[in-house]
């Protein structure tokens, strides 16, 4: 072994002795190709002082990435000056091609906040029914097992039949991301998801490729016009979930999830303030909140019509009212949510929460419509209730 080394070279022999044995390694090597193509690729690793790494650090911030158009985030900056101290570190004792680690001493950017985005009731509704109809099954069940097991994308894809008891309902992951196995129980809906696809001996449950579903996942999002939402994001949405259960405890959630650390599975818990809002009321006037609860404003959209207007409740099929003004017509339309809202709630039927309606309409067309406002008395309408 030579004692000058660029660290371009150190990069490539780090790549071909060393990434090459990790799980990340296609990961990792992207961040590699990322650092040789930098001005100081050519420089010898024994030349490189703690000024160089801070300014390979402050160029990498200030470049944006070429796919996306953004600035490179600070957490990718992170990631590369940790690979560049691991090369220095190997460079150091065991190649001997320089006498310290000039990255050990250089701040590295501040790691973004944890993201903490949630999957909503009325997106789960829209990805359920496109998956539904996709000519591809995989493509329903894999988002169905993200939801109910918070298995990582790499776990899914590389689940096989061999390892799944559809009789036990457990899912056995011999080879995770943190190099542990690890049994996932499986609840009636996934397990019912799985049956679908038909149940066989052996072979890997997907078709799918990485690439494959990360294509299908980004056009289905473009064609239901979703904003900001990862596949990665349907594990955290399945841990949080674990937790809002309120029948888990953190280290139970830890063997299902298959998170080392409890501090970063904190990170993927989100809890929903409503239902932290129940458990600060407790259980006094529990039928008064029931009620409280579901009385509160619902989108419609208000259309012209040849008699007059109509004013339709979205998140229900037929609730709607119709009168020769708009006013007239949302005031029979409130009258109509009212009487819905009641009725589902003596026949103790299901109550969506509002802004799950399915139908593609013109946002600037939708009003909030509540049922217990204070209007002027109706003249002439006409009532609707599917």
């Amino acid at each position: 072994m030579t004692q000058d080394m660029t660290l371009a070279e150190g990069l490539t022999l780090y790549r071909q002795k060393v990434s090459v044995l990790k799980k990340g390694f296609v990961q990792e090597s992207y961040r590699i190709s990322s650092l040789l193509k930098s001005q100081y690729a050519d420089k010898n690793m024994r030349d490189f002082r703690s000024p160089d790494i801070a300014s390979l650090r402050d160029q990498r911030l200030s470049q944006t990435n070429p796919k996306t158009g953004l600035p490179i985030s600070p957490s990718t900056v992170r990631l590369e000056m940790s690979l560049l101290s691991n090369v220095f570190d190997i460079g150091r004792i065991e190649w001997g091609v320089c006498e310290s680690n000039p990255v050990s001493n250089v701040r590295k950017p501040k790691a973004a906040p944890g993201r903490d985005r949630r999957l909503t009731a009325r997106e789960e509704r829209q990805i359920m029914r496109y998956c539904h109809a996709h000519p591809t099954p995989d493509l329903y069940v894999l988002v169905v097992l993200a939801i109910e097991t918070a298995m990582r994308q790499g776990e899914l894809l590389k689940l096989e039949w061999e390892h799944i008891s559809l009789q036990r309902r457990i899912a056995h992951l011999p080879d995770t991301k943190n190099g542990s196995k690890r049994d996932v129980p499986l609840s009636l809906k996934a397990r019912d998801a799985l049956i679908q696809l038909g149940a066989r001996t052996k072979g890997k449950v997907f078709g799918y490729t990485a690439n494959g579903l990360k294509s299908a996942w980004r056009i289905m999002l473009q064609r239901l016009e979703i904003k900001d939402l990862h596949f990665h994001d349907l594990r955290h949405e399945a841990c949080s979930r674990l937790f809002e259960l309120g029948t888990l405890d953190i280290m139970e959630i830890a063997a299902i999830s298959g998170h080392k650390s409890l501090a970063m599975l904190k990170r993927y818990t989100h809890l929903k303030a409503s239902r932290l809002v129940k458990k600060l009321e407790g259980n006094k006037h529990r039928g008064q909140q029931v009620i409280i609860n579901h009385l509160v404003p619902y989108p419609a959209v208000v259309s012209e019509t040849p008699s007059g207007v109509t004013v339709r409740v979205l998140d229900f099929e037929g609730v709607q009212g119709a009168g020769r003004t708009a006013e007239l017509a949302k005031r029979v339309a409130q009258d109509a949510l009212l009487r819905h809202l009641m009725v589902s709630l003596r026949d103790k039927e299901p109550i969506p929460a509002p802004d799950q309606y399915l139908e593609q309409v013109n946002e600037g067309d939708i009003i909030m419509l509540d049922p217990l406002s204070q209007n002027p008395p109706l003249e002439e309408a006409h009532t609707f209730l599917g």
